[in-house]
């Protein structure tokens, strides 16, 4: 692949990497992707990844589940051993490949989506109760927030 400096796009169900499903929420949906495979100007064999996705994930703050959009885009280098690292430029990560130069790209791909996950998954849209959080809603929303250091100021009188 490199040799012919191939591409490949499509989709792929999200149901199929285990791995990943095992950490999400929900496996439905379809990723799309591309693979770029070639030599750079030092002759070192790399394969480009570009992934879109969006994951079902559920959020530390609220428990609940949300749709995360990811998007991978990465350069990789193809190394059969630990040592050559070295050898990369420094805009181009590792991967081992096995002797025979082969590879399962479901698994390259599967490895950067698990990679471009947050290690805690937030909603930025997402808020916690106000009976969670103690606080009553403010309805004509112009209330001003009471400083934390407030019980402290009276304490001190």
């Amino acid at each position: 692949m490199v040799s012919a400096r191939r591409s490949f796009e499509g989709t792929l169900p999200i149901a199929t990497l285990s791995r990943l499903g095992g950490v999400l929420a929900g496996t439905d949906g379809l990723l799309q992707y591309e693979l770029d495979f070639g030599r750079d100007e030092l002759g070192i064999s790399y394969v480009d990844v570009r992934v879109r996705a969006s994951l079902a994930l559920v959020c530390q703050r609220t428990l609940e589940p949300f749709m995360l959009p990811v998007a991978v885009d990465t350069r990789l280098g193809l190394i059969r051993q630990e040592r050559d690292e070295a050898g990369l430029p420094p805009d181009c990560e590792p991967l081992l490949v096995a002797e025979d130069g082969r590879l399962n790209p479901a698994d390259v791909i599967e490895d950067e989506l698990l990679l471009a996950l947050p290690l805690v998954p937030l909603n930025p849209d997402g808020s916690l109760p106000d009976d969670v959080t103690g606080h009553e809603p403010d309805p004509a929303g112009e209330g001003r927030a009471e400083s934390p250091f407030a019980v402290l100021r009276e304490l001190k009188k």
